[in-house]
C-alpha cells in the first residue's frame, strides 16, 4: 500500500472517531431514551463485554485454549466480585493458569 493512501485512510478513521465520539454528548442533551431503551443499552454493553472475555478466555486461534486460561480467569473474575485489589486479581489469575500448565494441564 502506497504511504499516501496509508495517511489518507488514518485521517478518515481519526476524523470518523472524532465525530462519533463528539456526536455523543452532543446528541444526549438533544434525544431523550425512555427508561426501557436506555436499559436495554445498559445491559446489552455488559453483554458485549461478557462475550468478548468469554472469547478470550475459551479460545486460542481457532480452537479451545485449554483448561488452565479459562481457570486463570474464572480465579481473577472471583477476586474482582469480592472486591479484590486489581493487582492481586491479575497475580492470582496468571499463578493460577501458569500453576496448571507447569503441571501438565493444558
Amino acid at each position: 500500500m502506497e504511504p499516501l493512501t496509508l495517511v489518507i485512510a488514518t485521517v478518515v478513521l481519526g476524523a470518523g472517531t472524532f465525530a462519533l465520539r463528539f456526536a455523543g454528548p452532543v446528541l444526549r442533551a438533544k434525544m431523550t431514551l425512555s427508561p426501557k431503551a436506555e436499559r436495554l443499552m445498559t445491559i446489552s454493553a455488559v453483554v458485549l463485554l461478557a462475550a468478548l472475555v468469554a472469547v478470550a478466555a475459551l479460545t486460542e486461534g481457532h480452537g479451545f485454549a485449554g483448561i488452565a486460561r479459562p481457570a486463570g480467569v474464572l480465579v481473577g473474575g472471583v477476586l474482582a466480585w469480592r472486591k479484590a485489589p486489581f493487582v492481586a486479581v491479575v497475580i492470582a489469575a496468571a499463578a493460577t493458569a501458569a500453576l496448571l500448565r507447569l503441571a501438565g494441564v493444558p
